[in-house]
């Protein structure tokens, strides 16, 4: 059995009970080494056999699973943040069906949680905007046209880049092309809950020199909107003059 977990986005605590408990178990660890915290490998049992994919290609990582299924070892492959976000596990699955060994996934907190918990935010705000979009700049890897940060930068939601601290010049170009004006808030959060994270509040127009500055350059997510200058509406999920399936109005 093959066990896909999410590590959470870096503190070793941010792990799911159900994937601390999968990785006590475990007989066999495959852990995204450049990613994921070293901590968490202490929750692994004594005589585990750990495995730093980041060193591995895919055909690699795939015989020590087949080896370890072979001996009737239990395997958890261990993935940074959430899995399903820029996890490469879509193309890791689709090999486990292929050999019809059995898996299953247990999410894990994403840097995208992560990254708004160290800003104290919350991307979804009254009047402000109640839609997020997650992506990245297209670099070594490419992105669908459709999906350039210009084009999606049309919308002016809120807007968090992975992958991309890198690509700060063209983040700016294109978001500002797009239509975020150049003084629209922008954060760059680098290693979201790790012991040494840094948070740094900029403007679209100041990202690659903020980076610069505080000497990121991976590792980092890049945050966009109005959602980050902290003016907006109350909910009226808790105003007193709106009524719910579970209160009356009492105004």
């Amino acid at each position: 059995m093959v066990h896909i977990v999410g590590a959470g986005c870096g503190a070793a605590d941010l792990i799911t009970l159900r994937g601390k408990r999968l990785l006590e178990e475990a007989d066999v660890v495959i852990y995204a080494g450049s990613l994921v915290n070293p901590e968490l490998l202490q929750y692994a049992k004594g005589g585990a056999e750990k495995y730093d994919s980041s060193r591995m290609t895919l055909p690699e990582v795939l015989a020590v699973i087949e080896k370890a299924e072979a001996e009737g070892k239990t395997t958890v492959r261990l993935h940074s943040g959430d899995p399903s976000l820029y996890g490469a596990i879509g193309e890791q699955m689709r090999e486990l069906e292929k050999r019809d060994i059995e898996f299953d996934v247990t999410p894990g907190v994403s840097a995208l949680s992560g990254a708004a918990a160290a800003l104290r935010t919350e991307y979804t705000l009254p009047d402000v905007t109640q839609t997020v979009i997650t992506s990245r700049a297209a670099g070594k890897t490419a992105v669908p046209e459709a999906e350039s940060l210009s084009a999606l930068a049309s919308h002016k939601a809120a807007m968090v880049l992975f992958l991309s601290a890198g690509l700060l010049d063209k983040v700016t170009r294109e978001l500002i092309s797009g239509g975020y004006p150049p003084d629209t808030p922008a954060a760059i959060v680098y290693k979201a809950s790790w012991p040494d994270e840094k948070v740094c509040r900029c403007t679209v127009a100041t990202l690659e020199k903020t980076a610069a500055e505080n000497g990121i350059k991976n590792t980092a997510l890049i945050l966009v909107g109005k959602f980050l200058d902290g003016d907006f509406s109350l909910s009226r999920l808790y105003d007193p003059a709106f009524a719910t399936g579970f209160r009356e109005a009492k105004l």
